[in-house]
């Protein structure tokens, strides 16, 4: 058969755009193809090109994303307090009165029911005992030295090998196309900024999370910054659009969590006009990591799912929408199963 020279050429643009289309990368290797994939890219795509309806310039182009449970694992318990459990377990020999006080007893002795009973009200007394009395600086290297040696308790893994790698290639695609990303966290700003540039190339100044007092003074002829052990703010529910507003100065475009705590961020981010991207993690996996959501007592995930469904958000499902799920190459399958209760950090 011959062809007229306009079939001819048209043939071959369309075979050199076919060429060229299959030579990009993909910028997000570790995802199955599907809605959850599909969704981002199109959104990065539309927003970044330019003569797009919906174009944002470069300035506005902030996605927040929390930390626990959408960036890395935090499972069984988070990792912080299993941080603030071994730095109990650490000073207790400078504190001979918490073998009989609650709820250091309680820490002491591994006793998770005891822990759990002491609610909210005894974790903040672990976390004011363990988190304050050093400077910034000081107490950073001290998050830094545990997260060297620290293991979890299910995959025998340092926490900082447990970030998600799909997230981490989001985050990486987000700032190649001139978004700024924060950590919009309930977790300690301190304790992020301790490893949040080295794991996600997110910057100290880019982290936003909860926090205790800290006070200027002079020490031995020298200023100096000051944890002490009060609460200053907290970012975590109705938290984090506040802490936004105080810290970044702009509303987001896009906004990533897993749990009930970023509901109201992710509404703040999505009630805006215009092109807005809302995604919510849901643990699905229960064989690579875990499978939880309305009735876990971390990570809870029971109003932000709804509001999901009727907000249309991207609701991301473990399981399907991730090839991989950790940076290392390795089964997960072959894990031990997960014991009853909580177990020890």
């Amino acid at each position: 058969m011959r062809l007229r020279p306009s079939r001819f050429w048209a043939l071959a643009l369309a075979a050199a755009w076919i060429s060229t289309a299959t030579a990009q990368p993909d910028p997000l290797p570790s995802w199955n193809d599907g809605p959850a994939k599909r969704a981002i890219v199109a959104f990065v795509t539309d927003v970044t090109r330019e003569g797009s309806p919906d174009f944002i310039p470069s300035p506005e182009r902030i996605a927040t994303f929390d930390n626990d449970g959408t960036l890395w694992i935090e499972q069984p318990i988070y990792v912080q307090f299993a941080f603030a459990l071994a730095r109990v377990r650490e000073l207790a020999p400078l504190h001979p009165d918490w073998k009989d006080r609650q709820p250091f007893k309680a820490v002491l002795d591994r006793d998770m029911e005891a822990l759990a009973a002491a609610g909210e009200q005894g974790a903040a007394e672990i976390v004011a005992a363990t988190h304050a009395g050093m400077t910034p600086e000081a107490f950073r290297q001290i998050v830094r030295d545990w997260l060297a040696t620290a293991r979890h308790p299910r995959f025998d893994r340092p926490y900082e090998e447990l970030v998600y790698q799909p997230m981490l290639e989001v985050l990486a695609y987000m700032r190649a196309h001139g978004f700024k990303t924060f950590i919009v966290s309930g977790g300690g700003i301190e304790f992020m900024r301790a490893f949040a540039e080295k794991r996600y190339g997110i910057p100290p100044e880019q982290v936003v999370g909860s926090s205790i007092v800290t006070k200027f003074e002079t020490r031995d002829g020298r200023s100096v910054l000051f944890r002490l052990p009060h609460v200053n703010f907290v970012d975590d529910g109705v938290g984090k659009p506040a802490g936004i507003e105080q810290q970044i100065g702009r509303r987001p475009v896009a906004a990533f969590g897993n749990s009930d705590g970023d509901l109201q961020m992710l509404q703040w981010t999505t009630e805006a006009g215009g092109r807005r991207l809302g995604v919510v993690v849901h643990h699905t996996d229960a064989e690579r990591e875990y499978a939880y959501d309305r009735q876990s007592k971390v990570g809870r995930l029971d109003k932000a799912l709804e509001t999901a469904a009727t907000d249309r958000w991207t609701v991301i499902d473990m399981k399907r929408d991730w090839k991989t799920v950790f940076p290392f190459e390795r089964s997960l399958v072959a894990h031990p199963p997960i014991k009853p209760g909580m177990p020890d950090p």
